[in-house]
């Protein structure tokens, strides 16, 4: 199968991209480097990749790499950790307005020209933000209230084009869900104002590889956002890529919508435990809670049972082996300057 990755050079498209490789698929990767910078991926010496430096809003590229792709991820988007929502609230909103229109209008076309066979949107947690049922079911986005921050419902936007684009023009789809994505290759976006936390700055308002680089650099008390209840469900970003694989894969996943996620449910408190305890494993653990922002969704738990049952898929990477792979990772970028 040939499969076109919008924000192949991403976070999660990076991990995608070698994921459809190992596979077997040869994949079309699109990227404006808009976020990191330019960035050389290990992908590129692989035959079956091609890559294209371009703007996911640019509709007549999208539809010229679309005319002999299979499928396509609509993974390309304006995103970032808690304290990016408020920095460019507006901005979140109309560049994935954008970016979201214009992959749908190529999209449709190569469909109608017989070409495409469907769409695969990377869709977010963020869209249950506002949900009153634990563990949460796909459908309940519907029967949520609606997301308070512009990029939930941004998000919650691109599902409704699938729906818009499946009645009207019969455009298959799959929806996926990542949650808490966690893995090496996260850094400060190039655009993300340097924000205080105690005596170290945020890295990137991503809870993991900043409460990393905080113990790094012997911040004592650590600092959370937050009391440190808040409930998560860490997921390695190399799992998220299998499951989204399958679901490329799976006939069965034509039309239907997914949660990626473990199911394990961790506090910011215990995050951050584990953490101090890999790093400084003989100093008592010390935190202060720092006031946390308005998003900071107090309890994040997705019922995994569908993309079990549908798919075959189970997020079976531990936070601890995560961890142990993230913070040598994080230690050269605090090393390099980068953090």
């Amino acid at each position: 199968m040939k499969i076109l990755v919008t924000g192949a050079a991403g976070f999660i498209g990076g991990y995608l991209v070698e994921e459809l490789l190992q596979a077997g698929h040869a994949v079309v990767g699109l990227d404006n480097f808009s976020k990191y910078g330019a960035v050389r991926q290990a992908a590129s010496e692989n035959p079956a990749y091609r890559f294209v430096e371009g703007d996911a809003k640019d509709a007549a590229l999208l539809t010229e790499l679309m005319s002999d792709v299979d499928q396509v991820v609509a993974g390309a988007a304006r995103i970032g950790g808690i304290s990016y929502f408020h920095e460019f609230a507006y901005d979140l909103l109309t560049e994935n307005e954008r970016i979201t229109a214009a992959t749908f209008d190529a999209a449709i076309a190569a469909y109608r020209r017989g070409t495409l066979q469907r769409i695969n949107i990377i869709s977010s947690s963020m869209v249950y933000e506002n949900a009153q049922t634990w563990p949460t079911p796909e459908g309940a986005e519907r029967r949520s209230p609606p997301p308070s921050s512009t990029y939930g419902l941004q998000k919650l936007a691109t599902e409704y084009y699938a729906q818009g684009a499946w009645e009207q023009y019969r455009l298959p789809y799959t929806i996926l869900r990542p949650f808490n994505s966690v893995g090496i290759g996260e850094r400060r976006a190039r655009c993300e104002k340097e924000i205080p936390s105690g005596n170290v700055k945020l890295a990137m308002s991503h809870v993991v590889p900043d409460l990393i680089q905080k113990v790094l650099k012997g911040q004592d008390p650590l600092h959370l956002l937050g009391d440190g209840r808040q409930v998560r469900h860490y997921t390695y970003a190399g799992d998220l890529a299998v499951g989204i694989r399958l679901a490329i894969e799976s006939p069965g996943a034509q039309n239907e919508d997914f949660n990626l996620s473990t199911d394990v449910s961790t506090t910011v408190l215990e995050l951050a435990e584990m953490i101090w305890n890999k790093i400084r494993p003989s100093a008592p653990f010390r935190c202060v809670a720092d006031p946390p922002y308005p998003y900071d969704v107090q309890r994040r738990v997705p019922n995994t049972e569908k993309a079990t049952r549908l798919l075959g898929f189970r997020a079976k990477t531990p936070l601890g082996e995560v961890l142990d792979i993230v913070i040598p990772w994080v230690r050269q970028q605090v090393a390099y300057g980068n953090l």
